[in-house]
Parts: structure tokens; sequence; C-alpha cells
């Protein structure tokens, strides 16, 4: 499936257990957080409910082909408009992460097994709606020896088999520097490999504990030293609290590490006990940062409020080859 997501890597220090009281809460590790209440949304940032028949149609097809969808579980503000239009952002490896990101909606506790036939379902949805470009995202699962990697690698060769036209990009974990993980997912050949920093470094202790600024810059810098013609993405939330000028420099870190594509949203709180919304970024702000980056020397850039790391994904991606092949031959 393709395109709308919320910016998701879920990142904390260790795994949160489930337990009897806690099986029914989606957040057991969060229940000790006072409750916060942000500034009241502006205008520039509502959403419509979800009512539309392509909407329910999508809903349906996932419901029968037995995936999940980050745009649930991340609870995407862009749900409704890209679930009218058939694109949806599948998360695979089950729906319950490792970690627990301050910012992250996705349910944490001990995941279950992986399921053999996900890769089969995934591919075959796919060619259900006739895809040009589909989407794969994943919780983290730093209980597997390769955190998923095979699993991802396999979704991708099955789609490569079952719909060969089909442009494949992957939203994936940091694999907690697994060794060798990283080299299963990039020998499987994706066209896009995006991997979110999400905030910048003075914000990791509080909102991403359990990963590592410079480990996932360096995951993305071993992707396209492994294979220069993959396309790299990685996308940031801004509202948490930076200063725009710590943005301009995970900009420069990001291009340093040959990265092509940068995403930058709006943060939106998920429930009173996640990390509040320090201020909401105006259209204008957003503008400027797609100017940055762009004088930064990024092939592509989406910022806006409403921006997700897979929004818009597949028109996206026709534009990336062609700003690369203008690129290439000045």
């Amino acid at each position: 499936m393709v395109q709308s997501a919320m910016s998701e890597q879920h990142s904390t220090q260790a795994p949160a257990v489930h337990n009897l009281s806690a099986a029914a809460l989606r957040h057991p590790e969060k229940q000790k957080n006072a409750p916060q209440k942000g500034p009241q949304k502006p205008d520039w940032i509502r959403v419509k409910a979800p009512v539309s028949e392509g909407y329910k149609e999508t809903q349906a097809l996932i419901r029968r082909h037995k995936l999940t969808t980050v745009c649930e579980e991340a609870a995407c503000p862009n749900i409704g408009e890209c679930w009218q239009q058939k694109h949806a952002t599948v998360m695979i490896l089950g729906d319950i992460c490792t970690r627990a990101c301050a910012f992250c909606n996705v349910k944490t506790g001990l995941p279950d097994a992986l399921d053999p036939h996900e890769p089969e379902n995934l591919a075959n949805a796919c060619k259900e709606l006739g895809l040009n470009h589909i989407v794969i995202t994943s919780v983290d699962r730093d209980d597997l020896d390769d955190g998923g990697a095979q699993h991802f690698a396999e979704c991708i060769l099955r789609l490569r088999h079952t719909t060969p036209n089909t442009t494949v990009e992957i939203l994936t974990p940091d694999f907690k520097g697994k060794e060798g993980a990283l080299e299963i997912v990039v020998a499987a050949k994706p066209d896009v490999f995006n991997h979110n920093i999400e905030t910048v470094p003075s914000l990791y202790p509080r909102i991403r504990p359990g990963a590592r600024y410079y480990h996932s810059l360096k995951l993305l810098d071993n992707v396209k030293r492994q294979d220069p013609s993959i396309f790299t993405k990685s996308g940031l939330m801004v509202g948490l609290g930076e200063e725009k000028e710590e943005v301009y420099q995970v900009m420069d870190d990001m291009r340093s590490a040959g990265v092509d594509f940068i995403t930058i949203g709006q943060y939106l709180q998920p429930t009173p006990r996640h990390a509040v919304v320090d201020r909401y970024v105006t259209p204008d702000e957003f503008k400027r940062y797609e100017e940055m980056a762009y004088a930064k020397g990024f092939l592509m850039v989406s910022s806006s409020p409403l921006t997700r790391s897979s929004h818009h994904a597949g028109d996206d991606f026709a534009k990336l080859k062609a700003n690369r092949e203008r690129a290439l031959a000045s």
C-alpha cells in the first residue's frame, strides 16, 4: 500500500512488559506521566474526520488481507485524504513496538511472533490495488536477532515477484546496530530507504531516549555507501521545543550523510501523557525550512504542518527521480 503515515520511529531504553493490569493499556509505560495539554490547535492544522466511501473501501481491503497500517496505529491526521485515494502505509512485524518514544502512538509491549504469511498478504494487497508505489514501515523489534531485517527483505522480494512494476519505499527502524541487519535490507534493493531522525540531538534524551542521533545518521550514510543507487530519505518533527538553528544543523548533517529527501512536519500530541506540543510552527516558517533545505542541496523537500514521512510518497518519488536526472545532467 502507499502514502500516508506519521513520522515514526518508536524508541526507549528497554521493552515495556505487559501484565494483567496493564494489558488493556496502549501505553502502560506512560501512565506515570502527568497529563499535559499544549497550546490550542490553529486552523491550519485541523483536518476532517474520515467518512468517504473510498476510505471505507480501503479499510475493508486492509482487514481482508489482515494487514496493519501505521495510518491507524500512529493516528495519522492524513488518513482520510489518503485512504479515500486507496493509499495507505503498511506496518509489518506486528503492531506492538519494543520501544516507547515520548511522541509515538504505536502500542508498546512484548510483540507476538512474526506472521510468515505477511509478505504474501502484502504483495496480494498491492496487486489488488494496482499500486505503482508502495510504502512499508514497521515497529521496532529489538527482540529479534536481526531486528526484523530479513522480514523486510522478504516483503520486498515478494513484491518484486508479484508486482514487478511497483516501486518500493521502506521506512525502517535503526535495527539497534545488529550486525548484518542493514546489509540484508540493502541487498533486497528497495527504491527508497527512509529512516527518520525525528528531532534535533538536544531533544533525544527526552523524545527518543532509546535511540542515538549519530547512529541514525550513520545508518543513512551506510545505505548510500553500500548502494548509491538507492534514494535515502529522513524526516523531522518540529514544534517540540527545538531552535531553528538546530534544524538547520540537522539538515547539514543529513546532507553530509548523503540524504536525498527530507520531510518536515508538525508534531501532534497523541494523548495527554505523550510529549506535549511546545508550539505550532506557522506555514510561513515551514516554507522557510523548505527554501533552506533546497539551498543546502536536497533533491526533494516536503515541509508543511501536515507533512508526514509517507504522505504523497508515490508522487514525490516521481519528482525525486526527475530531480536526480536533472542534477546529473547539469
